[in-house]
């Protein structure tokens, strides 16, 4: 389409593209104008440029009968424009230029608030600093940030720091709180290292509560050891730490152990004697973490009085500190006065410091008291959850034997208690090791009902309960149901299939899941070697004994009592008296015992060599038969 260069009209009467309606009324040239040109060919925007030199009601009245439902007006006035004109790379400005920065200002917020426009808006502002006397507004930085964070322009945010430490402006405190924030979240350090030296030049104010966002960021990721140096910065700088610095470094230190940091930065802060802050709670509240943590709960409890002294209002997360706190350090008393105070003041909510007392007493041996921390985050409305519920059970397993794990287990349930997966195979495990294998049945139904059907370790229990009672095909139906599920056996299960199938001498299947295991990557442990090697010496093929045999021992495998015995039993039986007398040598260097009928075979293997002094040394090393 040609443009007219008339000089009473730079424009044809109306463009339109895509919906894009130009209503010209003053005579400036597109090639002048050539950073608003992708406003005109890339947006669906309905612009009217207005100027107060003339005025077309007739092209408007054309204008707005033309504008679709799509289209979107904005208004700029082209008198306020800057004419840049680029020639060979240099930009040059005619005497048509607003040296008012406050014009281009307006000019960059009016095209930053409309979401059409805001694609153009990072070159123009690249443009409008040419002008020397050009200063982005507070408005006008806000916007701009805002857009370009949203956008992800993270190379034009580091652009821009470079910009602001040049001009010496920043934006308000708030926005460059945002702005630390934004890029921690997106990982972008350089950038929040590049603010924040921009802020100490600028603003120690706005520095402060940058460094703050900044240490707040790191401690979320974890990366405390970074707001220790962030801290470190500000010390030399010469900033002086708000309520919320303090905060931020002590939760650091905190988490990276540094207890008697803590304590001295909680005195410096003390020193100052901040009458009143938000942020004194959150204090207080890492400081006793930090002692509890530290095995100084006592300590910790003298600042929660002095605390509550002074009038700052507690609430739960400090209870379940003090309680945590010295329940890891056994002061069964200190833990039971704090958890009645807490019930009486209603602050009972942390599931986390109920699974602490359990294993408190467990380790007391005081076994009914778990039973008591039950009744107790029943009366607070709090759900037992599958690990306190475990817990109690395998401590009563560990502390008074299966069927007092057995009975805690039934008693639990009897007052509303749900197992989760975890507790289900527990107990499981215990009604196969107590031989009750229809209740094993049962609870493994259970389990498949309630949706716990991917539980591997629950597999491996009913794998080996099938081989004891003589059921090898109930266990390779199981194993086929558990792939089916998506389950994938693991060394457990593969171990009690090798000792199924080798009890009965089925050599062809312990070959073929022997090479499963090895396809699927699932690597042998002693178990599995002394399974198949046991298999094998059944079979009377000793020869593949050996094989097995060297293979464990080349892995790096060590003997045990079950493993020795065997390979005693082959040895004597090849006649390899070297190899025996080595083995021998070995259980007696690393105490292995030898049971009485290995030790005979031996010993007569030895005497028909002819190897007298050896089965004497048998004798005395292992003891007479």
């Amino acid at each position: 389409m040609a443009v007219t260069t008339s000089s009473d009209w730079s424009f044809p009467p109306c463009i339109n593209c895509k919906n894009i309606i130009l209503k010209p009324k003053n005579c400036y040239c597109c090639n002048t104008l050539p950073f608003l040109s992708n406003i005109f060919l890339n947006s669906r925007t309905l612009l009217v440029a207005k100027s107060s030199s003339c005025s077309s009601p007739v092209l408007e009245e054309k204008s707005q009968k033309k504008t679709t439902k799509n289209s979107q007006i904005v208004e700029l006035d082209l008198e306020q424009i800057q004419d840049y004109s680029t020639t060979n790379g240099t930009t040059n400005t005619t005497s048509t230029c607003l040296p008012d920065s406050k014009d281009l200002n307006g000019l960059i917020c009016n095209l930053l608030k409309d979401p059409q426009t805001q694609g153009i808006v990072y070159d123009y502002y690249e443009k409008a600093k040419g002008n020397k006397d050009f200063r982005p507004e507070k408005s006008t930085l806000k916007l701009l940030i805002r857009y370009l964070v949203n956008s992800n322009k993270w190379s034009s945010i580091f652009s821009l720091s470079k910009d602001l430490r040049t001009m010496q402006v920043l934006p308000d405190s708030s926005t460059c709180c945002r702005l630390i924030s934004s890029c921690m979240k997106s990982r972008k350090f350089k950038i929040v290292n590049s603010f924040l030296e921009l802020f100490i030049i600028v603003d120690q104010e706005i520095s402060v509560l940058a460094f703050d966002s900044a240490m707040k960021g790191y401690n979320k990721l974890h990366m405390y050891s970074c707001s220790v140096i962030l801290y470190e910065k500000m010390k030399s700088a010469g900033l002086v730490l708000d309520p919320g610095c303090y905060c931020s470094i002590m939760e650091a230190h905190s988490q990276i152990g540094n207890c008697d940091k803590v304590v001295a930065l909680f005195e410096e802060f003390e020193s100052k004697k901040v009458e009143s802050t938000p942020y004194y709670a959150q204090i207080y509240k890492n400081l006793c973490e930090s002692l509890g943590k530290s095995r100084r709960a006592f300590e910790a409890l003298e600042y929660f009085r002095d605390m509550t002294k002074k009038g700052i209002q507690e609430d739960h997360s400090f209870y379940s500190i003090l309680i945590c706190g010295f329940a890891s350090i056994r002061e069964v008393k200190m833990a039971e006065e704090l958890l009645d105070e807490a019930e009486g003041k209603k602050m009972l909510r942390d599931p986390a410091l109920f699974l602490k007392l359990v294993l408190m007493y467990i380790e007391e041996e005081c076994m009914e008291k778990t039973l008591d921390v039950v009744a107790t985050m029943t009366r607070v409305r709090i759900r037992v959850s599958d690990c306190i519920f475990c817990a109690i059970v395998n401590g009563f397993s560990r502390k008074r034997g299966l069927r007092a794990a057995i009975k805690a287990y039934e008693d639990l349930t009897s007052q509303g208690c749900e197992p989760g997966q975890v507790t289900f195979a527990s107990v499981l495990n215990l009604y196969c090791r107590l031989g009750l294998y229809s209740k094993a049945e049962m609870v493994f139904s259970e389990m498949e009902q309630k949706g716990f059907d991917k539980c591997v370790v629950a597999y491996s229990s009913m794998i080996a309960m099938y081989g004891k009672t003589g059921r090898p095909k109930d266990a390779m139906k199981l194993v086929a149901k558990m792939k089916e599920r998506g389950c994938q056996p693991n060394v457990w299960v593969y171990n009690a299939l090798l000792d199924i199938h080798g009890k009965v001498l089925n050599l062809r299947q312990v070959e073929k899941i022997w090479k499963e295991m090895k396809r699927r990557k699932i690597f042998p442990d002693r178990v599995s070697y002394t399974s198949i090697i046991s298999a094998y010496s059944k079979a009377r093929e000793f020869d593949k004994c050996l094989i097995y045999y060297q293979e464990f021992t080349l892995n790096g495998g060590r003997l045990d009592r079950a493993m020795a015995g065997i390979m005693v039993g082959v040895f004597s039986k090849m006649n390899r008296v070297e190899e025996l007398i080595s083995l021998l040598q070995n259980m007696k260097r690393e105490g292995t015992e030898l049971d009485g009928r290995l030790q005979r075979s031996a010993l007569n293997s030895l005497r028909d060599a002819g190897l007298q002094i050896q089965a004497k040394w048998l004798q005395e090393s292992f003891g007479a038969t």
